[in-house]
C-alpha cells in the first residue's frame, strides 16, 4: 500500500516536473524558430525604449521649477504649480479650442475623402486611368509642408488662381484676401489636409477592399443590385473593421492638430484661430525657457490622448467592433 502510494507520488512528481518543463521547451523552440524575426525587432525595441519611454523620465520637470545646470533631483519641487499656471494661462483655452476644432475637421474630412477616393479607384475598371488617378492622388503626400504651404498661399492669394476663377465665374467682383479671414482658417487647414493626405490614406482602405470576397459582388449582381447598392451593402461593411481601428488611433491624436501646417500658413490676422497646442508650447514654454511649464503642457496633452484612446476602444468593444485592446 505504501509502495503504491510512493509510486503514485513519484509518478505525480514526474508529471508535475514535466508540466514545468514543457513551457520552457516550447519557449526555447519558439525563440529558435522566430530568431530572425526577433533580431529584426531589436532596432524597433531600442528606438521605442530610447526615444519613447526614456524621455518620460523628463516628466519630473513638470513638478519642479526647473533651472538648467542642475540635476533633475536637485531642482526646487513645486508640486502642481505648473499645471495651475497652465490652466490659468489666458490663451490656453483658446488654443485648446483651436486644436480640437482643427483636429476634428482634419479627422472627419481626411477620413471621408480617403474612403471616397478608395471607392472611386476600386470601382474604376479602366486600368490605365485607375493607375494614373491613384498615382496623382498620393503624390502630394511626399511633398513637404514647406512647399505645400507655399502652394496653398499662392493659390489663395489675391492674385491667385482661386480668386481669378471665382471672378471669371462672377461669384465675386473683386479679389478676396482668404488667408486674412479668421473664420475661414480652420477650413483652409482642412482642405489643404485633404489635398495632401487623402490619396495616401486611401491605400489602406484599398488594401481592405481587396480582402472582400468577390463572390459577394457576384451574388449581388445576380440579385440585380446596382453599383451604389453594392458599395453600400458590401464595400462599406467590408472596410468597417479597418475604419474602426483607424478611428481609435486617430482619436488619440486629437490633441496633435499639427505644427508645420499651422505654423507656415498662419499670419497676424488669424493668430487667434491658428495657434494650436504645439505652437503654444513652443512660444510660451521653450522660447521663454519655461521648461517645467512646457513639460506640464506635454503631460496634459499625453493624458488627454490616452483617455481618448481608452474611451474610443471601450466604445468600440461595447458596440461589438474591432478593438486595439
Amino acid at each position: 500500500m505504501s509502495s503504491f502510494g510512493a509510486s503514485r507520488s513519484n509518478r505525480g512528481g514526474t508529471v508535475a516536473l514535466e508540466d514545468l518543463m514543457l513551457p520552457r521547451r516550447s519557449l526555447k523552440k519558439l525563440l529558435r524558430n522566430q530568431s530572425m524575426l526577433l533580431l529584426m525587432s531589436i532596432p524597433f525595441l531600442l528606438h521605442l525604449l530610447i526615444f519613447r519611454y526614456g524621455p518620460i523620465f523628463g516628466w519630473v520637470m513638470a513638478f519642479q521649477s526647473f533651472r538648467p545646470g542642475r540635476g533633475f533631483l536637485d531642482q526646487e519641487w513645486v508640486g502642481l504649480l505648473q499645471f495651475r499656471t497652465l490652466f490659468a494661462e489666458p490663451r490656453f483655452w483658446q488654443v485648446l479650442r483651436n486644436t480640437l476644432a482643427m483636429s476634428a475637421i482634419k479627422l472627419v474630412m481626411g477620413t471621408s475623402f480617403a474612403i471616397l477616393v478608395a471607392i472611386f479607384i476600386n470601382e474604376t475598371r479602366h486600368r490605365p486611368f485607375k493607375r494614373t488617378v491613384q498615382t496623382i492622388s498620393y503624390l502630394p503626400h511626399f511633398i513637404s509642408w514647406v512647399v505645400a504651404a507655399n502652394l496653398v498661399l499662392e493659390v489663395l492669394s489675391p492674385r491667385g488662381v482661386f480668386n481669378e476663377m471665382l471672378i471669371a465665374l462672377r461669384i465675386i467682383d473683386a479679389p478676396v484676401l482668404w488667408m486674412g479671414r479668421e473664420h475661414l482658417f480652420w477650413w483652409v487647414i482642412g482642405w489643404s489636409h485633404v489635398w495632401k493626405t487623402a490619396g495616401f490614406g486611401a491605400i489602406i482602405y484599398l488594401a481592405a477592399m481587396t480582402g472582400i470576397d468577390p463572390q459577394l459582388y457576384e451574388a449581388a449582381d445576380i440579385d440585380g443590385a446596382g453599383r451604389l447598392q453594392r458599395i453600400w451593402h458590401i464595400t462599406l461593411p467590408g472596410i468597417k473593421p479597418v475604419f474602426v481601428i483607424l478611428m481609435i488611433l486617430n482619436l488619440g491624436q486629437l490633441m496633435e492638430a499639427g505644427f508645420e501646417q499651422q505654423y507656415l500658413l498662419q499670419n497676424s490676422l488669424v493668430m487667434e484661430y491658428s495657434e494650436v497646442f504645439t505652437i503654444f508650447v513652443l512660444r510660451y514654454g521653450l522660447r521663454l525657457m519655461r521648461y517645467s511649464f512646457a513639460a506640464a503642457a506635454g503631460i496634459f496633452q499625453s493624458v488627454v490622448s490616452i483617455i481618448l484612446v481608452v474611451l474610443a476602444n471601450a466604445l468600440a468593444k461595447r458596440m461589438g467592433q474591432e478593438t486595439l485592446m
